[in-house]
């Protein structure tokens, strides 16, 4: 079979990217994949209108990218935290890749690049296509690290 006789309907970017190929979604998990999922703290680090961000949010949710959470701080009203799911950590080495992919070729030099950093052993983390028995970092155990520019 040649690639060019496989229908679109039948690929898969093409079904990934309607998922999450709108503008914020990707930006969005990259927030909660570093511990930024109170709704407060992703409108006031993104600089997004609550409006856009509710919408984007709940879209993700209904994905299966994202839970939601309530939670309560004393004398407050109930407010939602995001957590991401199984489904949207496996798009982690995608935007991983994205984001070294930036660093590498769309960065002002004269801005910081980040670095990710596996905290057992202190060495770098790539995102790379790899044969299926290479063991994959485990997300819980990558910080991020800003670098000098």
């Amino acid at each position: 079979m040649e690639w060019t006789s496989v229908d679109l309907a039948d690929c898969p970017v093409i079904r990934a990217l309607d998922v999450v190929g709108q503008r914020w979604t990707l930006v969005v998990l990259r927030e909660v994949y570093n511990d930024v999922g109170r709704f407060e703290d992703l409108q006031r680090h993104l600089g997004i209108s609550p409006s856009v961000l509710s919408r984007r949010l709940a879209e993700m949710v209904d994905a299966g990218l994202l839970e939601r959470e309530e939670y309560r701080e004393e004398g407050r009203r109930p407010r939602h935290a995001y957590r991401a799911t199984a489904k949207a950590w496996d798009l982690y080495p995608v935007v991983v890749g994205l984001m070294q992919w930036g660093d590498r070729h769309l960065r002002d030099g004269d801005r910081p690049a980040v670095a990710l950093v596996d905290r057992r052993t202190g060495r770098r983390v790539v995102a790379a296509v790899v044969t299926d028995d290479v063991p994959a970092c485990d997300p819980a155990e990558i910080d991020a690290v800003v670098t000098a520019a």
